[in-house]
């Protein structure tokens, strides 16, 4: 009876535009989406560290009606091959699996199941969406260079020139810098100096939203 009334509730859910655009940007970082029954439904995962946990609320607060259980906590292990263990302390939720989230999950996962940059990104790209990615991925340089990187590692720089070119669109110009990793070259979007006041324009009405997470925007960083 309570699985039925889940069933009907779920049946009145729809998007909003805003929670539409934050989706886009958990997708394009750090966010999940997770199937059962091979793309016919997908819920939303979220997870991030514990020192996030007021981000992961205001996030929450987003998708609370697309949810049911709030948000969990736990803690995670994991051994290095050099035998280095770490404690994580993760926390995040998982909405509802639902169709409306099936055009996400065609859009950014391919056949194989790795994650992609869509070719309609130039339609989806928003300034919410923009800044959500940077919440994920995105670090303050310094106050010696003052600008933003996106460390979009998991993206090829094919991708990334898409990307490149729809923030020159809305005029935030931006370069792509290699770096070697374990697993190889990795590609991060450098923000140009020259946009970097623009960037901050864009992300700062979303990152005002959450208190804890300004130092992104480089505050209360010591001089160098």
């Amino acid at each position: 009876m309570y699985s039925k009334k889940i069933e009907n509730y779920k049946k009145s859910l729809k998007l909003t535009k805003f929670q539409r655009e934050i989706i886009v940007g958990k997708l394009l970082g750090d966010g999940h989406l997770e199937t059962n029954n091979n793309g016919k439904t997908y819920r939303l995962k979220i997870e991030h560290s514990i020192k996030q946990k007021k981000y992961v609320e205001w996030l929450y607060g987003q998708f609370e009606n697309w949810t049911n259980g709030g948000i969990k906590f736990w803690t995670r292990n994991s051994t290095f091959p050099n035998g280095t263990r770490n404690i994580y302390q993760k926390c995040g939720f998982t909405t509802f699996s639902h169709g409306a989230l099936r055009f996400y999950g065609k859009q950014f996962y391919s056949q194989k199941g790795v994650k992609v940059i869509p070719n309609l990104i130039g339609k989806l790209l928003t300034s919410t969406s923009i800044s959500i990615w940077y919440l994920d991925d995105g670090s303050y340089k310094s106050q010696k260079h003052r600008t933003f990187i996106i460390h979009s590692y998991g993206y090829t720089k094919n991708e990334l020139k898409i990307v490149q070119k729809v923030l020159l669109k809305i005029g935030i110009k931006a370069s792509l810098h290699k770096q070697e990793k374990e697993k190889g070259i990795c590609w991060r979007i450098y923000i140009l100096s020259e946009s970097a006041e623009k960037f901050t324009e864009l992300v700062e009405p979303i990152i005002s939203q959450i208190p804890s997470m300004k130092y992104k925007l480089g505050n209360n960083l010591p001089k160098e």
